[in-house]
């Protein structure tokens, strides 16, 4: 048994290549299995940093709860990642196996079926990710629509008309309706307008929140 790990652990690259030559014409597998693994990487490098910065900033709990917090906030976001990922190439390729082409219809299939069953479930980490989407989806839909002569092609400059309904929306709900924001949002709202009305002394009008 140890012999058998040595020769993998030695040989790995050896036995890897000859697998991926094996293998070479289930091309649309193989890149599959590549996007689980860029799912897996990529997901534990965008939330790690993430989640330390906003839970020790804003969690509660001792060091290690907020620890504990963290490795599972950057699990799931990695793992549900990665899950996406290969599942979605995997179902595009398939479809574009049995078409005989890739088409435009393959990917909007795929990542609507997975998206559901992968990014379905309402928790912190799932929302987060649907609403940075969504901010991104409105905004190129809305070029493609005057890329294409759908809407007219404007004529004035648009962001900052753009920034400004933002934040006019995003005060207004904080203001009068927080509980329907993001938590984590409220919280930031939170510490930068209310929190800011308050103070007893220089400490904690300077050096301290609170």
């Amino acid at each position: 048994m140890i012999d058998s790990v040595r020769y993998l652990v030695e040989n790995w690259e050896v036995i890897g290549n000859g697998l991926l030559y094996k293998f070479k014409d289930q091309r649309f597998l193989l890149a599959a299995l590549k996007g689980l693994r860029n799912g897996l990487v990529y997901g534990a490098r965008i939330r790690a940093p993430h989640a330390l910065v906003m839970v020790f900033l804003f969690g509660e709990g001792t060091v290690l709860e907020k620890l504990l917090t963290i490795l599972r906030l950057t699990k799931t976001h990695a793992v549900n990642l990665a899950k996406f990922v290969f599942s979605y190439k995997f179902l595009q390729g398939a479809l574009t196996e049995v078409d005989g082409k890739k088409k435009p219809w393959h990917s909007a299939a795929a990542a609507f079926v997975m998206g559901y069953y992968v990014f379905g479930e309402n928790n912190a980490v799932n929302m987060q990710i649907n609403l940075y989407l969504l901010s991104r989806v409105v905004v190129g839909l809305t070029k493609l629509a005057a890329n294409e002569e759908i809407i007219p092609q404007p004529n004035f400059p648009v962001f900052p008309w753009f920034a400004a309904a933002v934040w006019g929306l995003v005060l207004w709900l904080f203001e009068f309706h927080p509980t329907v924001l993001q938590g984590s949002l409220q919280k930031s709202m939170t510490y930068l307008y209310h929190d800011s009305n308050f103070w007893t002394d220089i400490k904690t009008f300077l050096l301290r929140n609170k």
